[in-house]
């Protein structure tokens, strides 16, 4: 199937550096389209959908920020940790989105692992079904979000 200008176009944003050190698509030869199908595709095996991982996402994020940049534990088996910088992160797709450039780290407890992630990858997973591509510096695997944060 051809795709739109609109599809190009975006693909060109999320490839450059413009926006965000390093591009939204790493070095994934995948297009926008094909990346969004296989994780959305992954989300129904592991049976869960982007707003829930979001949603995780946003409660864990507002946790740590309450701790004002320390580390906090939260539920028995996580340990939290948000810091801020001046300034925003935009939103690639053609919409109004702005964001507080803030990192959020999730140690799982039990197995220590661990997982980064923006404020900007929270509103690419719920509004846009988008977990950025392969070598990506802000991939994340769906597999991965749901084993550390369900």
């Amino acid at each position: 199937m051809k795709r739109s200008p609109s599809e190009i176009k975006l693909e060109q944003m999320l490839r450059s550096s413009k926006l965000v050190a390093g591009g939204f698509m790493g070095n994934d030869p995948r297009t926008p389209e094909e990346i969004i199908r296989d994780d959305a595709a992954a989300l129904q095996r592991l049976g869960r959908t982007a707003a829930e991982i979001a949603q995780r996402m946003r409660t864990l994020t507002n946790t740590a920020r309450a701790a004002l940049g320390n580390w906090v534990e939260a539920e028995g088996k996580y340990r939290l940790r948000s810091e801020e910088w001046k300034g925003m992160l935009i939103c690639p797709w053609p919409h109004p989105g702005q964001f507080e450039k803030r990192l959020t780290a999730c140690r799982r407890l039990d197995t220590g692992e661990e997982i980064v992630w923006s404020d900007l990858n929270i509103h690419l997973i719920e509004a846009h079904g988008f977990f950025e591509g392969k070598g990506s510096p802000f991939r994340l695997e769906p597999e991965t979000l749901v084993r550390i944060l369900f």
